[in-house]
């Protein structure tokens, strides 16, 4: 299902401390990165952090910036974005600040700590997620019910922990200050745990004050049939690709990528490059592989069209040729229709096989948009 843009944001010591063990707040941020803070929360449709979060920082998150909330209103936004937290046990202070700031709120919890929830202010809407927490479903509560379509996670590091572990975050920002904290009791941004395999990706660092502020964004493909932050971001890339190609009125528009497990691009087509009036997008990206390349065995094939599974140009059919060459999961975000070929299931021929197939639909008009011409 559909998730919010999931931005995580947060400072942290030279050290990798979030904070010390005194009983005041330390504060990491220069006051230039606590307007820049400022920015990204005006920019954001909610942000959300962690029952923890609210005990020990008693934190009012709102954007205090007259100018930004003017700008939120103008755009038709309500001054203050959707404040979410998430407590298992429901074991929250109806005195926080929390509650009694900014527009509405929400407390995703357990059915258990719904019950023990206590009396909240009336802005503030109890969601039970199940006898467990579950991240899936409460982004895609946010997602679906409030609509919310970026989320700004501001702490602490056991939700950012966790999400980053779960293949839920889209993006990293993150400030570095100028200090340590040496401290082994006081608490870090990461926790440890399993985490993707692989190197994030470097979008931008810049100073901000005496802090710097680093961005970064997964790579790493996801593993199974559920979709990773990272699997958006390649996706995306491969429906950016299919508005390149030479248009034609008798054959999709299609743009491919393949990915190792590490989160290396591999190669990247689209239909028709080179002149190659036949060529097909996941066809024209295989090909620039070595067939002796051993990642391919881990690799995801991104692809704006599911891969056909019939075609009278060549010997070979995309998904033929993605089996062959031992790709064992597809992501695609959008199954082909009857325009050319009846009952085309290139993505039923792969699960077939024992390929797993995860199709985003929430990237469909990105891969439609260059085929508006041939199924309106």
């Amino acid at each position: 299902m559909p998730v919010p843009y999931v931005l995580l944001s947060a400072a942290v010591s030279l050290d990798g401390y979030l904070d010390d063990t005194s009983p005041d707040r330390l504060l990491l941020s220069s006051a230039a990165d606590f307007d820049r803070v400022d920015e990204v929360r005006a920019s954001v449709d909610a942000i959300l952090v962690g029952a923890g979060t609210i005990r020990a920082d008693n934190p009012r998150l709102l954007v205090n910036s007259p100018d930004r909330r003017a700008a939120r209103l103008a755009a038709g936004q309500p001054a203050y974005p959707l404040k979410a937290t998430v407590s298992g046990s429901g074991d929250l202070d109806p005195t926080a600040q929390f509650w009694h700031t900014g527009g509405d709120k929400i407390l995703y919890t357990t059915d258990k700590g719904a019950e023990r929830a206590p009396a909240l202010p009336a802005t503030t809407d109890v969601v039970p997620l199940g006898p467990d927490l579950d991240w899936r479903t409460l982004l895609t509560h946010l997602h679906d019910t409030r609509g919310v379509r970026r989320l700004m996670v501001e702490g602490g590091g056991t939700v950012h922990t966790q999400l980053l572990q779960q293949g839920l975050a889209d993006e990293l920002q993150l400030a570095l200050a100028p200090l340590f904290v040496g401290d082994r009791h006081a608490p870090r941004l990461f926790g440890p745990g399993p985490y993707q395999h692989g190197r994030l990706r470097l979008l931008e660092t810049r100073p901000v004050g005496d802090t710097v502020l680093m961005r970064y964004e997964p790579t790493a493909p996801g593993t199974g049939d559920l979709p990773h932050a990272a699997d958006r971001h390649w996706l995306r890339l491969a429906c950016e690709l299919a508005a390149q190609c030479p248009p034609s009125d008798t054959a999709f528009s299609v743009g491919a990528v393949v990915v190792a497990a590490d989160g290396t691009e591999l190669a990247r087509g689209y239909s028709r490059e080179g002149g190659d009036p036949v060529v097909h997008a996941e066809e024209a990206a295989l090909a620039k592989i070595p067939a002796t390349d051993a990642r391919l065995g881990g690799a995801t094939v991104y692809s704006s069209l599911e891969p056909c599974a019939r075609r009278a140009s060549r010997p070979r059919a995309c998904a033929r040729l993605i089996l062959d060459a031992g790709v064992r999961r597809v992501v695609t975000a959008w199954r082909e229709p009857d325009t050319f070929v009846a009952g085309a299931d290139g993505a039923g021929v792969l699960a077939g096989a024992g390929v797993t197939v995860v199709v985003l639909p929430e990237l469909e008009t990105a891969a439609t948009t260059p085929n508006r011409h041939l199924v309106g």
